[in-house]
């Protein structure tokens, strides 16, 4: 891991850097349907908000649907995984998205996988759901009463 402020205790949980490296391109995200698996092409203004708040990558289909996120930087050929979902495995995630994760993106898309982990949650000091699963959160300083 390089990002030094990024706090993981789950097992098994491997991540990549390759959104903190690039400035911007596109992404597709391989999804389940009923008639079997499917890839979406994010729209062209779609990207840009993803790359400024990379949790977006994996925030806002139905739960159980999102599988797989891959990102192209522009200028490349190649699509990079930054985000793998086995089953109820959460097996690949990229250090930018998990650095901006929220509790209740968790809570709400991915409360059936290895990252809703109380442990994890007590690691960095989360107390609702709109506090960062993976980075220390920090309690508010409030400044000295005067008497």
């Amino acid at each position: 891991m390089t990002n030094p402020n990024i706090i993981n205790s789950i097992k098994g949980l491997m991540t990549v850097n390759h959104l903190t490296e690039a400035t911007s391109g596109q992404f597709r995200m391989v999804v389940k349907t009923k008639l079997g698996m499917t890839v979406v092409d994010a729209r062209d203004f779609d990207n840009p908000r993803i790359m400024a708040n990379p949790q977006l990558a994996i925030n806002g289909y139905k739960a159980g649907v999102l599988q797989t996120v891959q990102f192209k930087a522009d200028g490349s050929l190649c699509w990079l995984t930054v985000f793998s979902r086995t089953g109820k495995t959460v097996k690949l995630i990229d250090e930018a998205i998990l650095a901006n994760l929220t509790v209740g993106t968790i809570n709400s898309q991915y409360s059936n996988t290895n990252l809703m982990d109380a442990t994890q949650y007590r690691l960095v000091g989360a107390k609702t759901w709109a506090s960062m699963a993976f980075v220390k959160n920090e309690a508010p300083v409030e400044a000295p009463v005067e008497a």
